[in-house]
């Protein structure tokens, strides 16, 4: 039977589930909005969407090489519980076997990616369902080599924190001690060239207008000219800070990353650190057994 578009938007209001799903459910249970809201339950599919509003900041980081791709993502759940569930880990290794394959375009695309007849959209749907969390693939890097090339990558603490590196001109070990190196410091970036012209400009007047505010106060003002060197020190110390291969590598602080692979050339590197950004949600515990209760 045909199902119309509004009753398709009455599911969906009342699920939360996708319009595509709604749809489905629809379909398979002939117009019927009632059996429709059990399938989608059935499914994992409403069930994991009463659980839209949940902040999911815990859960597990991982990578995959595969030949010349590699790929690095992020899966999230709401505790660090479930990230320690071997269902949910398989699900991240699932993610990760998938990205590398599919190389998607974008969260969009690699959500619609087909696992076994279903779009991994559901499959992670079904998941959220069955552990009983709201659970989401938040982002994702993948990354493709040439022969010169080789990827380091590298996992800290269980899985809070991955990182991959792709070096032209460099062994695998160094590769992946740079990797380790990327997940444990965070570089911003791989060097100055990367870094936009109009934060170099911001970072510049934040630092000379210090510089100014301090020649002011200062018993024995400097000329201009001191004062721009001291601009251009200070920015030149703050560059370092940020940028990977200015860095004191962490095995050895007496070589930078630039000195520790030589002729080597970092051309690419992804860091991904478990709800890094995500504004996590502070629960009253009270307050929350007595909503539970209804009071």
């Amino acid at each position: 039977m045909a199902i119309s578009a509004a009753l398709v938007k009455e599911l969906r209001e009342k699920t939360g589930a996708g319009m595509m799903d709604c749809k489905k459910a629809l379909e398979t249970c002939e117009g019927d909005i009632a059996k429709a809201f059990d399938w989608l339950r059935e499914k994992g599919i409403a069930k994991a969407a009463k659980k839209a509003d949940r902040i999911a900041a815990e859960g597990l980081t991982a990578f995959v090489i595969d030949g010349d791709k590699a790929a690095l993502v992020e899966v999230n759940s709401e505790t660090d519980f479930v990230a320690k569930n071997k269902e949910f880990q398989d699900l991240v290794a699932l993610c990760a076997d998938l990205m590398v394959k599919n190389a998607p375009a974008d969260l969009d695309a690699a959500l619609k990616i087909d696992v076994d007849g279903k779009p991994l959209e559901i499959v992670i749907a079904e998941a959220s369902g069955k552990i009983g969390e709201k659970l989401s693939l938040r982002r994702f890097a993948v990354m493709n080599k040439n022969s010169d090339e080789v990827f380091g990558a590298y996992s800290h603490m269980g899985g809070k924190m991955s990182a991959i590196v792709k070096i032209n001109g460099a062994s695998e070990e160094a590769a992946k001690d740079v990797a380790m190196h990327v997940a444990a410091q965070s570089p911003k970036y791989i060097d100055r060239t990367a870094i936009p012209a109009e934060e170099l400009a911001h970072e510049r007047e934040v630092l000379l207008a210090q510089a100014l505010e301090e020649n002011a106060q200062a018993a024995k003002p400097k000329p201009e000219n001191i004062i721009e060197k001291m601009v251009e020190g200070r920015l030149n110390k703050n560059l370092k800070d940020i940028c990977l291969v200015d860095q004191e590598f962490i095995k050895n602080p007496d070589v930078t990353i630039a000195q520790y692979i030589g002729n080597g050339k970092v051309v690419e590197m992804a860091r991904f650190q478990v709800g890094e950004g995500i504004e996590k949600k502070e629960e009253n515990f009270a307050e929350e057994v007595a909503k539970q209760m209804g009071k």
